[in-house]
């Protein structure tokens, strides 16, 4: 075959077969090596990337492993199809948005199920997480960043930081938000600790106790907990699978309900993995201003997913500032970091004033981020983790599709950490969760994202903690223990 690929060099980012194995994945999910096509021989991608065989050889085990290709004997590789058992979600119907909005309770096996187990705990296999782990993110680069900060900037630990943020770190998120087609004054940016204490002020500054809040259905479970701390009512809209919230949903809902605030994840949102499309965004914008409501945007996924369109914020087409934009890189660069920032749009000022008394961030870490966003590496890194976070996900569908019962659909996200599964009928979840829990394997219950207990028979699968070998065959005996029950 005559195909070329960029050449690969060895640096600190990665080792060769890794870089070689991502650039192949990447041209897999884009679509230029196609399904079932034949892979270059092991031979000729060592000539072209000027590698030994051997590094050829690791980078195509690296493929196998995450099922993008197969070895067929005396043929060579090919790239793999898609198990055709591995059924996508069915579409929501919109009837589901008259509910009425109810206020949440949840309890803390949520927060127990969802948080990262504790590295100490190596009998815990995970798959209850929506952060990335250690082994996904470059930590290197964030120490070595972390580290030059404090010695160019040690005076700062002296004083008191600024309660919005450090002048330099509100440019650097300004000059940061271009990529999600924004373009905002750093005056007006907040710095956060975290995209939740973000979301939690926007709707502290939007909302009053007793308000109804639009999200989607199923939702983040900390949207849920937060709500619930906030004694807000909850009023759930059916969300498409692929596409996101049903805006014509929301549309009934805006006409039959005093709904305050929207609180939405426009790409890869948590736990579908759905991204709206960009008319629908540029409509639900449209929508906040002729109805005078507030959308809080959670951006926090953004820069997991494939496809550079779906980066593009509702905020991008808000003309009347009632687009409240939330972002942080705990999902990206650093959770530990524990930094975010909104754009509250008219409700600044109002969210600057209850931010003041709950103090700011170090100043020094905010700098450290800054200088994070502004290096030459920090796309290719965004663009490493991109690759693989989609070859464990490519994994672990291929691993439902065989194992689970018959039967079961799985969503199929372009990026992220995520995976919805539903089981069959008559499957209940939390049955199924107690049973993997008994051996020491952590999933999470689809009644978990819903204030009305629905999604019973589904399950969220997160792929982001650090994955092992015995990761794939725990997965595998989730899916021997969803069969026996259901039996």
């Amino acid at each position: 075959m005559d195909m070329q690929y960029s050449p690969v060099a060895a640096d600190s980012d990665g080792a060769l077969y890794l870089r070689i194995a991502h650039g192949l994945a990447e041209a897999i999910r884009h679509g230029s090596l196609a399904r079932g096509q034949r892979l270059p021989s092991v031979r000729e991608t060592a000539r072209q990337h000027g590698v030994a065989i051997s590094t050829a050889v690791q980078a195509y085990h690296w493929l196998e492993d995450a099922r993008l290709i197969e070895a067929r004997p005396r043929s060579g590789f090919f790239v793999a199809a898609r198990p055709a058992a591995a059924r996508t979600l069915p579409e929501p119907t919109i009837a589901r948005a008259i509910r009425r909005a109810n206020r949440v309770t949840v309890d803390v096996l949520g927060r127990r199920l969802l948080a990262q187990p504790p590295e100490s705990d190596a009998a815990v296999i995970s798959f209850s997480s929506g952060t990335p782990g250690a082994s996904m993110l470059d930590t290197d680069r964030v120490r070595r960043t972390l580290v030059r900060t404090v010695q160019r900037h040690r005076e700062l630990l002296c004083h008191y930081p600024e309660p919005d943020g450090h002048p330099e770190a509100r440019r650097a998120l300004a000059r940061h938000a271009l990529h999600r087609g924004c373009s905002l004054d750093p005056e007006r940016i907040t710095l956060t600790a975290g995209c939740m204490e973000a979301i939690s002020l926007c709707l502290r500054a939007a909302t009053q106790p007793g308000d109804i809040v639009a999200i989607e259905s199923p939702t983040h479970y900390s949207f849920l907990e937060l709500l619930q701390s906030l004694h807000l009512r909850a009023l759930e809209i059916p969300t498409h699978p692929r596409h996101g919230l049903s805006l014509d949903a929301l549309q009934l809902a805006l006409d039959t309900q005093p709904v305050k605030a929207v609180l939405v994840v426009p790409t890869l949102s948590n736990p579908l993995g759905s991204c709206m499309p960009i008319a629908e965004r540029r409509r639900l914008a449209q929508m906040a201003t002729r109805h005078d409501i507030a959308v809080i945007e959670d951006a926090v996924y953004s820069d997991l997913v494939f496809h550079e369109e779906f980066r593009r914020a509702v905020k991008s087409f808000d003309t009347s500032g009632h687009v409240m934009l939330c972002d942080s890189f705990t999902k990206s660069v650093a959770p530990g970091l524990r930094l975010g920032w909104v754009e509250a749009g008219r409700w600044t000022e109002a969210l600057r004033r209850l931010k003041s008394v709950q103090g700011a961030q170090t100043a020094v870490v905010e700098l450290a981020l800054a200088d994070l966003l502004s290096q030459a590496g920090h796309t290719a890194a965004m663009r490493q983790l991109r690759n693989v976070a989609a070859a464990r996900l490519e994994l672990a569908r291929g691993l439902i599709a065989e194992h689970f019962p018959a039967g079961t659909r799985v969503s199929d996200p372009p990026g992220g950490l995520l995976l919805w599964v539903e089981l069959p009928r008559g499957a209940d979840a939390q049955v199924l969760q107690q049973a993997a829990q008994a051996e020491g394997i952590l999933v999470a219950p689809g009644s978990l994202f819903s204030a009305h207990a629905r999604y019973k028979g589904c399950l969220r699968i997160g792929i982001g903690a650090d994955w092992g070998e015995g990761h794939p065959a725990a997965l595998k005996r989730v899916g021997e223990l969803a069969c026996a029950l259901l039996k």
